[in-house]
């Protein structure tokens, strides 16, 4: 008898099973939320890959790609080419985002850059203190440190 087929025999006489136990025995655990984290966590990197490959193309006021891109018009089409829509301006994406930690930021989460309560700038983190983004006329999206500590961070649900 293969273990995998011993797992609901273990569990019963056991009456409950640790996820290590479970996972030393094949067997596999259903965590509530984790899916959901893992689907967000896939979409975040998606995004991200899809922001990077736009680096060096040019800024324009209200573009949202795919060859021009503002701020929020780079993080509308990268979610939007990973499969999440998002709304337009980085003020509506930060109210429509799951607001983090700097703490728990992870790559592929938003960066949203602020004076007081306004928000007035968005990128993509991309680990390491740095975001991909599409800074200002004249300039084209590229990675960069961040430069301030007016940041406030959102996961895309």
């Amino acid at each position: 008898m293969s273990a995998l087929n011993r797992v609901p025999s273990l569990i019963a006489r056991a009456g409950t099973a640790s996820a290590l136990t479970l996972a030393a025995i094949g067997g596999s655990v259903v965590v509530p939320g984790a899916a959901s984290e893992a689907a967000a966590a896939a979409l975040a990197t998606k995004a991200l890959k899809i922001a990077a490959s736009k680096k060096g193309s040019p800024y324009k006021w209200g573009a949202v790609g795919p060859r021009r891109f503002d701020c929020s018009g780079l993080t509308l089409y990268s979610f939007k080419k990973a499969g999440k829509k998002l709304p337009r301006t980085a003020a509506q994406q930060y109210n429509k985002t799951r607001h983090i930690s700097a703490k728990k930021r992870k790559a592929g989460d938003l960066v949203f850059f602020h004076s007081g309560s306004s928000v007035y700038h968005v990128g993509i983190y991309a680990g390491k203190g740095k975001v991909w983004h599409a800074p200002k006329t004249g300039d084209v999206v590229r990675l960069q440190k961040i430069w301030t500590n007016s940041v406030w961070y959102g996961r895309v649900k």
